[in-house]
């Protein structure tokens, strides 16, 4: 089909199957609706492709009783599904972009423009709220955070419902959340885990903070209590140099702003780049490949807002 089914119907239902945002993509979606009327919640995963935890957290809740919900839970558990299949790290394989800085999109672009804006014209205006599942690529590591965009204070209310002990506070554009809110949706991303990795453990934590949203959105009647969380900001050095990345710290250590927290050497061991803290705060995530290109993220440093 070239378009979702209805979200509601006043029957409690679930409904799955493929949608085609263009001729050569197809999509998994499912649909879970409630017998009593509510708000539409979208659940998305997979953007990044070798995000397992994610993909696995959104498919196990394609299995949540509709009888469970008031509302409607709208999931598309694989976006990216050629970079799920081929195991690609960031990026659509079919135009070598990262989906999540591509957004609004564009109807005649490359892949992950189309895709992107199929998303913006066609599903985000479908929902109330937006949860964007992520699960650290196959070559990162990270503490579990999620992140809103800053200044919209229901996102920040579903950040903390979702109780991740970490949010960040964003001024990012070109993702999933900052399309949703250009819409008037508010909208997280979730992030656990990390090197592709999955397991019953980490796949649980966000499927309990999917749960939490839910309750606080009205469309579950019992929830846990949220987790306290700090919300911080973050800042994401890059390499300016292709070569091999030497981190100094592990996650959760703390950093002082000019400190070392790595080095860019050649493959004799030269150092090319000695990369430094720009804020005195801690490490949230980091690049865990030994290679790394010219341009890329190598290392999250959080601080206290």
């Amino acid at each position: 089909m070239s378009a979702l089914p209805i979200l509601r119907t006043g029957k409690a239902r679930i409904e799955q199957g493929f949608v085609r945002p263009y001729p050569d993509l197809e999509l998994p979606f499912g649909i879970i609706e409630g017998a009593q009327d509510g708000p539409c919640l979208l659940v998305t995963a997979g953007v990044h492709g070798s995000e397992f935890c994610s993909i696995e957290a959104a498919l196990r809740l394609l299995k949540l009783p509709p009888e469970e919900i008031r509302g409607t839970l709208l999931v598309l558990p694989i976006l990216n599904v050629q970079g799920f299949r081929k195991r690609s790290i960031y990026v659509v394989p079919e135009d070598g972009k990262n989906l999540n800085r591509v957004f609004p999109g564009h109807v005649d672009g490359t892949a992950s423009e189309r895709l992107a804006a199929w998303l913006v014209g066609s599903v985000f205006p479908l929902a109330n709220a937006y949860l964007d599942l992520h699960g650290g690529d196959l070559n990162e590591e990270l503490m579990p955070f999620s992140i809103f965009t800053r200044g919209d204070e229901r996102a920040e209310a579903i950040a903390r419902a979702f109780g991740l002990p970490i949010i960040v506070s964003s001024r990012g554009t070109g993702r999933t959340i900052s399309a949703a809110a250009e819409l008037g949706v508010p909208g997280i991303i979730a992030e656990v885990s990390g090197n592709g990795l999955w397991n019953d453990e980490s796949v649980a934590m966000l499927t309990a903070g999917i749960h939490q949203v839910m309750h606080m959105l009205g469309m579950r009647g019992t929830a846990p209590e949220p987790a306290a969380s700090s919300i911080v900001t973050m800042t994401v050095p890059c390499s300016a140099v292709q070569g091999l990345w030497y981190p100094r710290h592990q996650l959760g250590d703390k950093v002082a702003t000019d400190q070392s927290v790595g080095e860019v050497r050649d493959v004799f061991g030269n150092v090319l780049s000695t990369i430094t803290s720009p804020v005195d705060g801690f490490v949230l995530y980091q690049l865990t490949s030994l290679s790394v290109n010219e341009g890329e993220a190598l290392i999250g440093i959080a601080a206290a807002v």
